[in-house]
């Protein structure tokens, strides 16, 4: 046996990790299932300026990895219609509930104001900011 450092794990690296905590999770409480959902954003020239990208799972939660507008594409609502489109597919696939983390210099407010709340904080997690998680129950959008 032997330990090897890896910067980033290939897709198949990262699904044996992915199915060992499964096989040990699956006698425990189940399938948990994981589905990659994803959403982008393109301008005009086909280019990517923005996105969000997580996955679910059979418990009916949610998992936001990451959401991101592009500096020029901010303050037109495109960040609202990402987060409502990862959402509003995590419902109609039977979730009930989201859940991410943000730092207090990016996103939480922006979060909060979507119906987010901060369950966990570490304060001065980069110098005078924290590192937040929230969560949130899902509801159907009107839009």
């Amino acid at each position: 046996m032997n330990i090897v450092r890896k910067d980033k794990l290939s897709d198949e690296e990262q699904q044996a990790l992915w199915d060992g905590i499964e096989s040990f999770t699956q006698p425990i409480v189940g399938d948990t299932g994981r589905h990659e959902l994803a959403f982008l954003l393109h301008n005009e020239n086909a280019e990517v300026v923005g996105g969000v990208q997580g996955n679910y799972d059979n418990f009916g939660w949610l998992w936001i990895d990451s959401l991101w507008v592009s500096q020029g594409a901010r303050g037109q609502g495109f960040g609202i219609k990402l987060l409502n489109q990862i959402e509003g597919t995590a419902l109609e696939n039977g979730c009930s509930h989201s859940h991410l983390t943000s730092f207090s210099y990016q996103a939480a407010d922006f979060y909060i104001k979507q119906g987010y709340e901060i369950f966990g904080k570490l304060e001065n997690y980069s110098k005078e900011h924290s590192r937040c998680w929230l969560k949130k129950e899902l509801a159907l959008h009107s839009e």
